[in-house]
């Protein structure tokens, strides 16, 4: 699907729901139930190729992993790049342009522990090369003032308004403020921010879809939570295991054959949404 279909999933009416996935069976099995797009989680793939999170995964490790995710699905994917693993402007856009190559249409970049002005070069350097290529890219880019504590309450919002203006500069299209949790406060980022896309990040306790949608969020990302909590099912099952209990193995387990369906040659050239096999 183009660029230009995943830019309009952005314009509603309906959220853009990105249950995130981590390597190329999570993201073919999101596909296939019905996912409109798919997003990777920084965290999970990070963990999934033996990495801790934050800016530790090698470039070449991430785009074997692109790769694998780009060559089975269909749906626009978009890519989690954290802060770009650099800290030059110049080979953060060089990244992107072989993410570009490899079929992605969007990317996540953080601020971060670095500052607003650092960010907003990485963005301009990756928008000018871009444009360039003759390419489009949807830029997302996360600000972390809530999951850092930079500022509370009335400040938190002014902080990120204040950042979304710096990156809609340098030329990002969408915002991406995990850690915010009420609608007054998504109301006055999304307010003010527009026409740029306001995406938040699953968290307990969040206001229901109607009041997300009516507070001008246009995008729900799970972050890392489908990866955690297949991680902690993981590691119970394997304990359990290990201390000769099998009476949970089987339990709300994939079907072998449906998996394997998934990868078949002619799923793989189709849309096969909302596969009901599994």
């Amino acid at each position: 699907m183009s660029i230009q279909s995943f830019r309009n999933l952005h314009r509603g009416p309906e959220l853009l729901l990105l249950p995130n996935a981590w390597d190329a069976l999570t993201a073919r099995l999101i596909e296939s139930l019905g996912a409109k797009a798919i997003a990777t989680t920084s965290a999970g793939l990070a963990w999934s190729r033996g990495y801790a999170d934050g800016n530790a995964l090698p470039e070449d490790q991430l785009l074997a992993a692109i790769r694998d995710i780009a060559r089975v699905v269909r749906v626009p994917l978009t890519v989690d790049i954290e802060a770009g693993y650099s800290d030059d402007p110049a080979a953060v856009a060089r990244l992107v342009a072989r993410l570009l190559a490899a079929g992605v249409v969007g990317i996540n970049i953080e601020d971060g522990e670095g500052s607003p002005e650092l960010l907003c070069k990485k963005i301009a350097a990756v928008r000018d090369g871009v444009a360039h290529s003759g390419a489009d890219l949807f830029i997302n880019t996360r600000t972390d003032v809530y999951l850092r504590g930079v500022a509370q309450g009335d400040a938190a919002v002014e902080e990120v308004i204040r950042r979304a203006g710096q990156y809609r500069a340098a030329g990002c299209d969408g915002l991406f403020v995990p850690g915010v949790s009420t609608a007054t406060a998504m109301a006055a980022i999304s307010a003010a921010i527009e026409p740029m896309s306001l995406n938040i990040m699953a968290v307990p306790n969040l206001p229901s879809m109607d009041t997300l949608k009516t507070s001008g969020v246009r995008r729900l990302s799970a972050g890392s939570a489908i990866a955690q909590a297949a991680i902690g099912r993981t590691r119970h099952l394997a304990s359990s295991f290990l201390t000769g209990s099998m009476s949970e193995l089987f339990e709300a387990s994939a079907d072998y054959g449906a998996m394997n369906r998934l990868f078949a040659a002619g799923a793989l050239q189709v849309d096969t949404s909302n596969l009901t096999a599994l």
